[in-house]
């Protein structure tokens, strides 16, 4: 097909000008070839699979939809369809990306399918062009138009990156036939072996001190999602953003990751409480606030710089050997370190 010859498929009319009445609509078309790629992936969306679905002759919905080209085009925006962006922009860009965020992490996560659909070239549909106007009308009167463009895509590619993994995990696990806890417990002898080897440090402390391994999907998701918002509010002026913006791009650092749930790799924590009548300290050993609580002294492993005079914290904790193991690592040590220091400087405790 030249170009001469080429019609965006939005610029053809929905009924051709001759022949029959379609007996089925674009939009139906369109519906039986999204279920059919849910079940059973893209590759099986054919044009011969969705006549016999709908109970059509093959070549009758060529009429409609010229293309298999076209036909991933109108798919690909009906899924915009699905991202709700209903009262955006509210005023609160911040309020808003995060609800845009997860409406598209979930439709991603109904879709899988839609990783394989190549959008670099936008057909710019009718959910696409109203995706556009209310996603970039957030940050519209923040930004120029060019900022606006690359906040939002380092937005999307944030979200597609999450989820890209997520449903690349759940397809590892299920072609295995085994569930997360069962892989993670087959290849803990070799996870040993090589923290035990002492030539990977930097591994080493991811087993025995990250966290985030150990938080859920949506935790996870949730706890990079405020990083890029923290960017994004970086790239604003000061005092025009919305009262609800949310903390500044420097709480970055400080930020603490959620609380992992309780579990076999959990060891015990010295959860001695601060009496009232010890002094205020810079280093607060109470347990992990939420995502967004700050805290002046905060061991989590997201943290690149110590904070200054933190005299516990200055120092990373090295990890002590477990009889159960590198995941059992105790991840206390800041706290019980803390507790030692006033113990050793006469505090009462």
């Amino acid at each position: 097909m030249t170009d001469a010859e080429y019609v965006n498929i939005w610029m053809r009319p929905e009924r051709p000008a001759r022949g029959p009445k379609p007996v089925y609509s674009r939009a139906q078309i369109t519906e039986a070839a999204i279920r059919i790629a849910d079940a059973e992936g893209l590759e099986a969306a054919t044009m011969r699979r969705i006549a016999a679905e709908i109970g059509a002759g093959a070549m009758s919905l060529y009429r409609h939809v010229p293309s298999r080209d076209n036909l991933v085009e109108l798919m690909a925006d009906r899924l915009m369809g699905e991202i709700d962006l209903t009262g955006m922009p509210s005023g609160d860009w911040r309020a808003d990306l995060t609800r845009y965020a997860g409406e598209l992490r979930a439709m991603w996560l109904r879709h899988p399918w839609i990783a394989a659909v190549q959008r670099s070239l936008p057909s710019f549909g009718p959910n696409q062009l109203l995706l556009i106007e209310r996603l970039l009308g957030v940050l519209d009167a923040f930004v120029s138009i060019d900022e606006n463009l690359g906040l939002i895509a380092m937005l999307n590619s944030y979200v597609e990156g999450a989820v890209r993994e997520e449903n690349s995990s759940a397809e590892e696990f299920r072609r295995s036939g085994l569930s997360e806890a069962e892989w993670m417990a087959r290849s803990y002898p070799y996870i040993d072996q090589l923290v035990k080897s002492g030539d990977y440090p930097i591994f080493t402390k991811i087993v025995t001190e990250a966290r985030q391994p150990h938080l859920s999907r949506d935790d996870q998701f949730r706890y990079g999602l405020q990083r890029v918002l923290d960017f994004i509010a970086a790239a604003i002026p000061p005092g025009t953003g919305s009262a609800e913006a949310g903390p500044p791009a420097e709480a970055v650092r400080r930020d603490r990751l959620p609380a992992a749930r309780p579990g076999p790799s959990d060891a015990p924590r010295d959860e001695t409480p601060a009496p009232a009548s010890a002094p205020t300290s810079g280093c607060d050993e109470t347990a992990s606030p939420v995502i967004g609580e700050t805290s002046v002294c905060d061991e989590t492993p997201d943290d690149l710089l110590p904070v200054p005079g933190c005299a516990v914290c200055a120092a990373a904790p090295s990890p002590e050997p477990s009889p159960d193991g590198p995941a059992n690592t105790a991840r206390g040590a800041c706290r019980q370190r803390a507790y030692r220091t006033r113990r050793g400087a006469g505090s009462p405790g």
